[in-house]
């Protein structure tokens, strides 16, 4: 049986009675970061031991994890933070799981494109959800389609690429209003609303750290 749980994207306490049951009552937790899982891990006094599943391993390590399972095994799959699967490499595990066979159950928990919607402000009864744009060639052609909808629209963005994409925004979309979020459930919680152009302004005299998502509410909303 395969456990797919959702832990904290920030503060340790965002993590549900039944999370903490099954991370403590599994056989194995696969964890992205092993290092990172022991703070989490050490607060709630789980024992249960951990291996590493993240986006370098290789197939052996896979079958490892399904072959764990065949013998009647059960295993919890925690990425770095928020729910495994959503733009992490805990999908290949997920998909392999339900090949073979195996139950596979949802902890369900924070995710931290949720986490944005819920405060941003803008529309939520319909977005899309982009997950990381591309790093480097084909940004701009990436974003062009998507900026025509009537939609929401929530994407996750990295420190050192955030006044970049701000800058094509602010070109592309220059009327409509994003709310750029960091560090989302932590001390220095920030949610910054108004026009790309006044984002870019915004972050450009700060030192960018944390882990930014970025909403676009549609085109007309305040």
């Amino acid at each position: 049986m395969l456990y797919i749980v959702a832990t904290p994207i920030g503060n340790l306490e965002d993590i549900t009675f039944r999370a903490v049951n099954v991370l403590k009552s599994v056989d194995l937790i696969a964890a992205e970061d092993t290092r990172h899982a022991g703070i989490l891990l050490k607060k709630y006094e789980i024992t249960t031991p951990v291996k590493s599943f993240h986006a370098h391993s290789d197939e052996r390590r896979l079958n490892e994890m399904i072959s764990y399972m065949r013998e009647g095994k059960s295993v919890a799959l925690i990425s770095d933070a928020g729910t495994p699967g959503i733009s992490d490499p805990g999908y290949v595990l997920i998909r392999r799981a339900i090949e073979e066979g195996f139950k596979v159950v949802p902890i369900p928990g924070p995710a931290a494109f949720l986490t944005a919607l819920m405060a941003g402000g803008a529309p939520t009864n319909q977005f899309l959800y982009l997950g990381f744009i591309p790093a480097k060639k084909g940004r701009q052609k990436f974003f062009t389609p998507f900026f025509d909808t009537k939609h929401t629209i929530v994407f996750y963005e990295s420190p050192h690429r955030l006044l970049k994409t701000l800058g094509q925004m602010a070109e592309l979309m220059p009327k409509r209003n994003i709310v750029v979020a960091r560090e989302l459930t932590k001390i220095y919680e920030e949610f910054y609303r108004g026009t790309a152009e006044q984002a870019l302004e915004h972050f450009s005299g700060a030192k960018i750290k944390g882990e930014f998502v970025i909403v676009v509410g549609p085109d007309g909303h305040q």
